[in-house]
C-alpha cells in the first residue's frame, strides 16, 4: 500500500467542509471572513477579555509583599518599593518576551507551543500541564475572592459563599458560551471602571502629605514584628516571590492569539504592551503609596483598602474603588475562559486531549472547552468550600513553571534562528528565564507544606494522560490506516435486517429503505414464552400475512424480557454462517415533533442498537421518521 502525507494523526476529526485548517481564520477570496471575524477580538476588547487575571493581581500582589516584609518590622516595610520595581522588572521582561512569542507563534499556545518546537514534547506537556492548572486555580481563586470581598461587606452573606461562589460561576460560563466577544463587551465596563479608580486613587495620593483618613484600619491588630533588626536576602527573596502572584495572567494573552481579528498578531501584541504598561504603573503606584503613608498591614483589614481611604477618604470614593474590585476579583476568572479552551484546542489538534476539544461553535468559542472548565472549577469551589484561603496556597506556581520553559524555549529559538539583534533578545529571555525560575523554586518551597504538594503530584500525573491519550489516538489511527491509501471499494452481498414489533406507517418507511439498500432483506420481532404476550405475537402474524409486503418476518423467541440480546444473537449467527456477506441492522424509530413528547417513547430502537453494537460487529442504521404536528 502506498502512503499518502498527513499533517496531523485526526482518526475522528470530520472534515472542514469549508477547508480550513486547524488554528487559522476563515478566508475569503479577498482575506479573513469578515462574519467570522467579527466574533474576535480587537484590542481593547482583548484588554477585558484576557487580562483581568493580571488586572485584580493589584489588590493582592502588594499586599503579599508588605505581609512578607512585615516579618522584619517597619525596616522590612521599607523595601517595598525595592521588590515591587524588580517585579517591574520582570513584568517589562515577560512582556518583551510574549510580544515575540506572539510573532513567532501566532497560532497560540504561549509556553506550549515554544516549548513544542524547540524543547521536545515532553516538555511541552509539562508547560501545557502548568498552565492548566493555573487557569483552573485562577477561576476558582478569582470567584472565592470576589464573593470573599462581598461577604467582608455583607457577613450576613458568609455562610451561603460557596453557592453564590457557583452562581457566580455559573454566570461567568454563560456569559462566554455566547462567545469570547460578548464576554469582553459585558466586561469592558467594570475593567475600565477598576483601572480608572486605581489610577485615580494613585495620582491623587501622590498629591498628599499625609493620610486622608485611616478609619478603615483603625480597632485592627497590625501584623507588623516590632523585634526585628535586619532584612535578610532569603526575606527579600520570599518577598519577590510572593509578590509574583501579580504576574499570573500576562501569557493569557499569548495562549489567544487566534481569538483577535485580523492581523491577529498585532492586534495581540497590542494587548499585551496595554496589558503589562497598566500592570506596571499601578503595581509601582501602589506601592510608592505603602511607603508614602507608612501604612502597615493589620488584621481583616486588605492593604488596597487602608490605601484607597488613605488617598481618597472615607467616602463614597473609597466605596467605589472597593466595589471596583470585589467585581474585577470575581471576574477576573474570564481570562481563563478566554486562554484555556485555545490551549486545549491545541493540545486537542497535536492529539493530547480528546478532538471534541478542538471543536469550535458558531461564535468561534470552544464550547467543550468552557464546559470542562467551568465543571472542573465548580469541584474546586465545593472542595474549598468557598474559602480562599484554601486554594491560595496552590496557586502562581503552575504559571512560574510556564515562563520558564517559555523563556527557556525563547533562548533557543533565537539561537536557531539568528535574525538581527538575536544576541540582545536571547539575553533578555535568558535572565527571564533566570528570574522566573527562581521565582518559582522559592514558591514551591515556601507553599510546599500549605498544599502546593498537591500540585507538585498533579502536574506529572497530567502529562501521563496526556500520554495515554496519545497513545489510544497512535492505536487508533494505526488500525484504520491512517496516512495509508485504502484498498479500491469492492461490492459485497448485502442483507439487511430489520427489527418490528408492530405494523405501521413506521414499518413500512423501514421496509423501503431495507429493499432500496440491501440485496436481501428480513424483518425480525422478538416473542416470549408468557401467555400474556402471545396474543400480540399471533395478531402481528396473522396482519404480516394479509399484509404480504414480499419479505419474510422471522420470529425470534426468548426467554427473557430481553429486546437486543435475541437480536444481536441471529446477526451474530448470520455473519458467522455468511462470511462474504454484509450485514446491516436497520432500526426504525419514530421522532416526535416536540423535544418534551421523547419522554412518551420505550427507547428499544436504542436498547437494540446498544446490543448489536455490544456483540456484533454489523452496521448499525437508525432512520428516524419525523412526525408533522397537527
Amino acid at each position: 500500500m502506498s502512503t499518502v502525507s498527513q499533517p496531523a494523526n485526526r482518526p475522528d476529526q470530520p472534515p472542514d467542509p469549508a477547508g480550513h485548517t486547524a488554528g487559522t481564520a476563515p478566508r475569503t477570496a479577498d482575506g479573513p471572513d469578515p462574519a467570522a471575524d467579527r466574533h474576535r477580538l480587537t484590542a481593547l476588547q482583548g484588554v477585558a477579555a484576557l487580562s483581568l487575571d493580571a488586572m485584580a493581581s493589584v489588590a493582592y500582589g502588594p499586599e503579599s509583599i508588605v505581609l512578607v516584609l512585615a516579618a522584619a518590622g517597619a525596616h522590612g516595610l521599607g523595601f517595598t518599593l525595592p521588590v515591587t520595581l524588580a517585579i517591574a522588572a520582570l513584568l517589562a521582561v515577560l512582556v518583551a518576551s510574549y510580544r515575540q512569542v506572539i510573532a513567532a507563534f501566532p497560532n497560540g499556545g504561549g509556553s506550549y507551543a515554544v516549548a513544542r518546537t524547540h524543547l521536545g514534547r515532553r516538555t511541552a506537556l509539562v508547560a501545557a500541564a502548568s498552565l492548566i492548572l493555573d487557569y483552573v486555580l485562577n477561576v476558582a481563586v478569582s470567584v472565592t475572592a470576589g464573593v470573599a470581598a462581598l461577604t467582608s461587606a455583607f457577613p450576613a452573606l458568609y455562610a451561603d459563599r460557596m453557592w453564590i461562589c457557583l452562581a457566580v460561576l455559573v454566570l461567568v460560563t454563560g456569559i462566554n458560551l455566547r462567545g469570547i466577544v460578548d464576554s469582553a463587551k459585558a466586561f469592558l465596563l467594570p475593567t475600565a471602571v477598576f483601572i480608572a479608580a486605581i489610577l485615580a486613587m494613585v495620582v491623587v495620593g501622590l498629591f498628599r502629605d499625609a493620610p486622608a483618613s485611616a478609619l478603615t484600619a483603625q480597632g485592627h491588630a497590625s501584623v507588623l514584628a516590632h523585634n526585628a533588626t535586619a532584612v535578610g536576602a532569603l526575606l527579600l527573596l520570599k518577598a519577590f516571590a510572593s509578590g509574583c502572584s501579580a504576574l499570573t495572567g500576562v501569557e493569557a494573552v499569548a495562549n489567544a492569539v487566534p481569538s483577535f481579528r485580523a492581523p491577529r498578531a498585532k492586534r495581540a501584541q497590542r494587548t499585551e504592551v496595554a496589558l503589562g504598561a497598566l500592570l506596571g504603573v499601578m503595581l509601582i503606584g501602589l506601592s510608592v503609596l505603602i511607603g508614602r503613608f507608612h501604612l502597615q498591614p493589620v488584621d481583616g483589614v486588605t492593604v488596597l483598602a487602608q490605601l484607597a481611604d488613605a488617598s481618597l477618604g472615607h467616602n463614597w470614593a473609597f466605596y467605589v474603588v472597593q466595589f471596583a474590585t470585589m467585581v474585577l476579583l470575581a471576574l477576573a476568572a474570564n481570562t481563563s475562559f478566554g486562554g484555556l479552551p485555545v490551549l486545549m484546542g491545541l493540545l486537542a489538534r497535536d492529539n493530547y486531549l480528546p478532538h471534541v476539544f478542538g471543536l469550535k461553535a458558531d461564535r468561534q468559542v470552544h464550547r467543550h472547552g468552557v464546559l470542562a472548565l467551568a465543571a472542573v472549577s465548580a469541584a474546586l469551589l465545593v472542595f474549598s468550600g468557598g474559602d480562599v484561603n484554601t486554594l491560595v496556597p496552590l496557586f502562581s506556581i503552575g504559571v512560574f513553571v510556564g515562563f520558564s520553559i517559555c523563556q527557556v524555549g525563547m533562548v533557543r529559538h533565537w539561537w536557531l534562528e539568528r535574525s538581527a539583534g538575536w544576541r540582545g533578545k536571547a539575553l533578555l529571555n535568558g535572565f527571564g528565564a533566570v528570574l522566573t525560575t527562581a521565582a518559582a523554586i522559592v514558591v514551591t518551597a515556601t507553599k510546599f507544606t500549605e498544599g502546593a504538594w498537591l500540585i507538585v503530584i498533579a502536574l506529572p500525573l497530567l502529562v501521563v494522560a496526556f500520554e495515554a491519550v496519545h497513545r489510544a489516538y497512535d492505536r487508533i489511527g494505526a488500525r484504520l490506516g491512517l496516512g495509508r491509501v485504502p484498498e479500491p471499494p469492492r461490492r459485497a452481498h448485502s442483507l439487511v435486517v430489520v427489527p418490528v414489533s408492530h405494523l405501521s406507517r413506521l414499518t413500512s418507511e423501514a421496509l423501503n429503505a431495507a429493499v432500496s439498500l440491501g440485496d436481501e432483506v428480513v424483518a425480525v420481532t422478538v416473542t416470549y414464552a408468557n401467555p400474556d404476550d402471545r396474543p400480540a405475537a399471533e395478531a402481528l402474524r396473522r396482519d404480516w400475512e394479509l399484509w404480504n409486503p414480499g419479505v419474510d418476518l422471522l420470529e425470534l423467541p426468548s426467554t427473557t424480557r430481553s429486546i437486543g440480546r435475541p437480536i444481536a444473537d441471529y446477526v451474530r449467527h448470520l455473519t458467522e454462517h455468511h462470511p462474504g456477506t454484509r450485514v446491516t441492522v436497520l432500526i426504525p424509530e419514530a421522532e416526535p415533533a416536540h423535544l418534551w413528547q421523547r419522554l412518551l417513547q420505550n427507547q428499544r430502537g436504542a436498547v437494540v442498537a446498544h446490543a448489536v453494537r455490544r456483540d456484533t460487529d454489523a452496521v448499525i442504521c437508525r432512520l428516524r421518521f419525523r412526525l408533522a404536528t397537527a
